[in-house]
């Protein structure tokens, strides 16, 4: 048997791989178009493809296919064969360069806000050689960028990709500044950690909410959820286990480095988490193991969901998006030092970190909006809609030395100067974690807790990477050409923290006490995801993506079309779902119920009982009428935009109300006259 270290990469084309099977001159232009971003020429694109072609076919791939992350939020991929036809009948197995760095998939059907008409379908898929290409079920996926004829972006890689190319262009000229001669690029990271539940298929299968929607649409809740915090950490189940060993094994041949397994909090909850990567290698990576959890758990007779809130009562799944910045010679910005000019870099960087997060807190909320994450944001178990950096006592205190011209610390008798005194050595875990902070530093890197578990983490890095590229933009404008370097730079640094210090906050955020300071210190709550959306397309926010060549104005709008339309298509596959429930599943089970009750009305219990489920009845029933006059007012309003806004302030209201009613009647009704698998067999029946 093999080991980990053996069969780990196995179906990966990696630096490991290419450099066994390409000429030496080749794999050097290979390996600098993925270190550098350098463009690979036609000729060496043949031979990589090639042997790309070669590897695969001797692991038993017949085709190959340009994977790629439309803005459906998932992957896609069209599958093509090796094959070409050749003399006598015969066929031999073909791969050229132009197949491997361009593709041709249809357009026309995928989400594009716009920017593709039904009658023009051509798009095209372009090679990201710096993410390796892997074999999937047989096939070679190439990982790739997806763009409309006109070269507009029709996917979530490429801003991604262009803004990982800002914040390179605008960190090397504050490098320069500080004398990193040697550096020649930087790169952003991301550890996302996943939450998911895995329940039952077979009670999965028997609820219609779950199969359409990824979450319950009714449920009350069994005597035990998660009051006993018993879950969380504690012993992983035989079924759980013998699932995350093949999930393991499944994401390590593809190169993936998932290194923590838990339970969570909830019932049912789980998390994997993974040693970080470059940002775009580790959204695809996120891509790839939502993929595989749900395959994996099938074939233990499971479901992996990866909705933001499957049951309400318990606590949803976020993903937490570990993000940190570094140098091609391996150096974290983020980390503080030796020396007081190290420590000088550290405090410019983590300050336009800072300075990114205030200017830019509306569109960090818009990265994380979606219909799912809006049941868990605010919650008490996620961080509150209000977007506030959590930096720890020591590193505040520091920032409030600088920003007073004060000591820092009992023994420091001058006072504290950028780029002349060397900070206190403190350890990554200097300050204490902060859960219900939405974007905590933890000591060589921030913590962006908001995201939901079924984002996918390109979204919310193509902004934090453009705001943070401003910022350093700015930041270089003031100071190159400086006549005194070290004074402008502390002049700079007092400024920021002067003037952005009211997005620091490091006390408890589920505090309605802070939520009331939030509003006085003039930070955003914008607690619903059309609130959020609403200011995508503010005028600063435009101005940020169109300077940095992130988005395009065009681009843009074409976002605000497809986030509001998701939106607003979601809410009513859910209010048809619950709909269709009621009338079909639960309404009738309950009158059959009290049909039999009705037939001996001997006891008080059969009478108090048959009373209360009638009336809860009559109640369900004028709420369901509500909710199909909300429902039909929602999909007659042509608008997406006014649409999105009916279905959050009348359809999901309307949807709580029926949901009460049945939630309540549910727990009066015998268990073989209930219609549906309840939370307590949906949380506790994988054992």
């Amino acid at each position: 048997m093999k080991t980990v270290a053996e069969y780990f990469g196995e179906n990966v084309f990696n630096e490991n791989v290419m450099k066994a099977r390409l000429p030496k001159e080749t794999f050097k232009a290979a390996k600098n178009t993925i270190d550098n971003g350098k463009r690979l020429d036609p000729a060496a694109a043949a031979v990589v493809a090639n042997a790309m072609k070669e590897w695969a076919i001797e692991k038993g791939a017949t085709h190959y296919t340009h994977w790629f992350q439309p803005m459906t939020g998932i992957t896609a991929e069209k599958h093509d064969s090796f094959i070409s036809p050749s003399a006598g009948g015969s066929v031999i197995m073909e791969f050229s360069g132009k197949e491997l760095i361009q593709g041709e998939p249809d357009a026309s059907s995928f989400p594009s806000g716009g920017l593709r008409a039904t009658f023009e379908a051509r798009g095209y898929t372009a090679w990201d050689p710096t993410s390796y290409a892997f074999i999937k079920d047989g096939v070679l996926c190439i990982p790739t960028a997806f763009c409309s004829y006109g070269g507009e972006a029709l996917d979530k890689k490429t801003p991604l990709l262009r803004s990982m190319e800002a914040v390179n262009r605008q960190a090397m000229r504050i490098l320069k500044l500080f004398g990193n001669e040697n550096v020649t690029s930087v790169k952003t990271t991301v550890g996302p950690e996943q939450e998911y539940f895995l329940v039952d298929k077979a009670d999965f299968d028997k609820r219609k909410d779950l199969i359409y929607t990824g979450r319950t649409l009714f449920g009350a809740m069994p005597p035990k959820g998660q009051e006993l915090e018993d879950h969380y950490f504690g012993v992983i189940k035989p079924r759980v286990q013998a699932f995350m060993k093949d999930l393991n094994e499944e994401l390590w041949k593809l190169g993936i480095l998932a290194k923590t397994e838990h339970n969570e909090v909830a019932p049912a909850q789980h998390e994997l988490a993974p040693i970080f990567a470059t940002t775009n290698i580790a959204a695809d990576h996120n891509q790839l193991t939502m993929e595989i959890m749900q395959k994996i758990a099938k074939k233990h007779g499971l479901v992996c969901l990866l909705h933001e809130k499957p049951f309400d009562g318990v606590n949803g799944s976020g993903k937490h998006n570990n993000w940190s910045i570094s140098t091609n010679t391996g150096v974290n910005l983020l980390e503080p030092g030796d020396t007081p000019y190290e420590n000088a870099q550290f405090l410019l960087f983590l300050c336009a970190v800072i300075k990114a997060v205030d200017d830019y807190q509306d569109l960090l909320r818009i990265s994380v909006a979606s219909a799912g994450n809006d049941h868990r944001l605010g919650a008490n178990e996620a961080p509150p809609a209000v977007i506030s950096v959590f930096l720890g006592n020591e590193l505040t205190e520091i920032l409030e030395a600088i920003e007073n011209d004060t000591p820092y610390g009992t023994k420091e008798k001058e006072l504290m100067k950028v780029g002349v005194h060397i900070l206190p050595k403190f350890p990554k875990d200097a300050t204490d974690r902060n859960r219900t902070s939405p974007f905590a530093f933890t000591g060589n890197k921030f913590e962006f807790r908001m995201l939901g578990s079924s984002a996918s983490v390109s979204g919310s890095n193509t902004v934090l990477n453009t705001a943070v590229a401003e910022e350093l933009k700015q930041f270089a404008d003031a100071l190159e050409g400086a006549s005194d370097f070290n004074g402008a730079l502390h002049d700079l640094i007092h400024k920021v923290i002067k003037e952005h210090k009211r997005i620091i906050f490091n006390g408890n955020g589920y505090d309605d006490a802070w939520i009331a300071e939030a509003e006085k210190r003039g930070l955003s709550n914008l607690k619903t995801t059309p609130d959020a959306l609403a200011h995508w397309l503010d005028e600063k926010n435009v101005a940020l993506f169109t300077s940095h060549k992130v988005f395009s104005e065009a681009e843009m709008h074409s976002r605000n079309e497809i986030l509001f339309e998701a939106y607003e298509k979601l809410i009513k596959i859910e209010a048809r779902t619950m709909v269709d429930m009621a009338y079909h599943d639960l309404l009738p089970g309950i009158s059959k119920y009290v049909r039999y009750l009705d037939k001996d009305l001997t006891s008080d219990f059969e009478k108090n009982i048959s009373s209360q489920l009638s009336q809860l009845m009559n109640k369900a029933y004028a709420a369901l009428l509500e909710l199909e006059a909300k429902l039909e007012k929602a999909v007659n309003e042509a608008d997406t935009i006014k649409c999105a806004f009916i279905c959050k302030d009348e359809v999901i209201p309307a949807m709580a109300e029926l949901r009460k009613y049945i939630d309540d009647a549910e727990k009066l009704t015998a268990k073989e006259y209930w219609a549906v698998p309840t939370y307590g067999e949906l949380l506790f029946d994988v054992r």
